[in-house]
């Protein structure tokens, strides 16, 4: 494979050429994070049932489906940088319509629109990115915007604890946020550049060559959003305080960023399966082991927290790069826009899932279904190396990103 000339340009360079985009996207993000974390949080102050807060927050994800089938034709519509700062106004007015009408419809309708904008934001960013990046730099510019993100959410987490979360001033200041992530990107000087809508991938065929890509594509989905949308709900309802709630919620996600590389590297020198199997072996063994000791102190308990996320959050990855291994590259931009569209179907239904369940069974159900999602994919993993075995040398790099919903 020959590498063309724009590949020579170093990491450094690209870094500089994207800076207003990775410096606007922080700012979002800490924006982000804030947002997720209030909205469950003030949730359970008002009184919403679980099962209600639980559709509330999958109504972001099914916005965020919708979003990415629409949004890359605005963005070819009215260019890279009017579609990022008219995707982060309306999100910005969605969140102070939510901190000023308080009720289930309104968040749920915001929540919709919410995630169909930030959708577009990541159509956006991403392809913004790959036009900048040339084959020997993008994994590492994707490398430092996926940490650019996990900070800005994990950040984020922290902005809850000076605000008081009864009123309407922390959906203020994620406003503000959301708001201050247009400025470098439209001050920028750098030329944005064209997209063009990805051509479609038949689902059936991507299952085809990779059931246990798929499967670890869904079932990261639903983890991905559980932790993200209900983890604050779970906190609260076990009885922690904001800075506690905070804390939980920074250690998982954060635990995602440290644990990307060393997963992602050891992926790359053994069977992708295997690798696949022993990280849901142990999120399942650490979510089981909370959900059935309840009592736990708290350090022990923050620890093992983010030992479950630092390695689910890294089945999406994983999963993406087993379904590369078995693809061409000519294939791979379809592809990912397909497995896109399966973990964002995927996360809609978690929330209202573990909303559901938490309303019957309590806060213990949200570490116990968990357990059970890294259990059924370690079971199916399983059974897959036993129905085929792997093909040597059949193998791309470790895909080092995160589940765009």
């Amino acid at each position: 494979m020959t590498t063309p000339a724009a590949d020579r340009s170093t990491p450094l360079d690209t870094i500089v050429g994207t800076w207003p985009l990775l410096l606007g996207m922080g700012v979002l993000m800490l924006g982000a994070g804030l947002q997720s974390t209030l909205l469950g949080v003030r949730a359970t102050l008002e009184g919403f049932p679980t099962t209600v807060t639980g559709v509330i927050m999958s109504c972001y994800y099914v916005g965020y489906l919708f979003g990415t089938m629409t949004a890359p034709r605005i963005v070819r519509t009215v260019g890279h940088i009017r579609a990022f700062a008219a995707l982060a106004a309306v999100s910005s007015a969605a969140i102070l319509t939510q901190g000023v009408f308080v009720d289930p419809v309104t968040w749920g309708v915001m929540r919709l629109l919410s995630g169909l904008c930030f959708a577009g934001i990541y159509v956006v960013a991403e392809s913004w990115l790959n036009d900048r990046a040339s084959r020997a730099t993008r994994g590492r510019l994707f490398a430092i915007y996926m940490v650019v993100l996990y900070i800005g959410l994990g950040t984020g987490q922290f902005l809850l604890i000076p605000w008081d979360t009864h009123t309407s001033s922390p959906f203020m200041v994620v406003a503000v946020l959301i708001s201050l992530a247009m400025v470098p990107i439209v001050l920028s000087a750098q030329q944005a550049p064209e997209v063009a809508l990805p051509r479609k991938v038949r689902l059936r065929d991507l299952y085809r060559d990779s059931p246990l890509g798929v499967a670890g594509v869904t079932i990261a989905g639903l983890i991905s959003s559980i932790i993200f949308s209900m983890g604050p709900v779970y906190a609260r309802l076990s009885g922690l305080g904001m800075t506690k709630v905070a804390a939980f919620m920074s250690l998982s996600i954060l635990a995602g960023v440290v644990m990307q590389y060393p997963v992602g590297r050891l992926s790359d020198k053994m069977d992708r399966r295997a690798m696949i199997a022993m990280v849901s072996l142990i999120a399942t063994g650490v979510a089981g082991g909370i959900a059935i000791f309840s009592h736990l102190p708290h350090p022990v308990f923050l620890v093992l927290t983010a030992t479950f996320s630092g390695f689910a959050l890294t089945l999406y990855s994983l999963s993406v790069s087993h379904v590369n291994d078995k693809l061409e590259s000519a294939e791979m931009v379809a592809a990912s826009s397909a497995l896109l569209r399966i973990n964002g179907t995927a996360a809609a239904f978690g929330p209202a899932l573990i909303g559901a369940l938490m309303a019957v069974f309590g806060p213990r159900a949200y570490f116990a279904s968990l357990a059970s999602l890294t259990g059924a994919l370690t079971l199916f993993d399983l059974w897959r190396s036993m129905r085929r075995r792997a093909v040597p040398g059949q193998k791309n790099p470790f895909v080092n990103t995160r589940p765009r919903a």
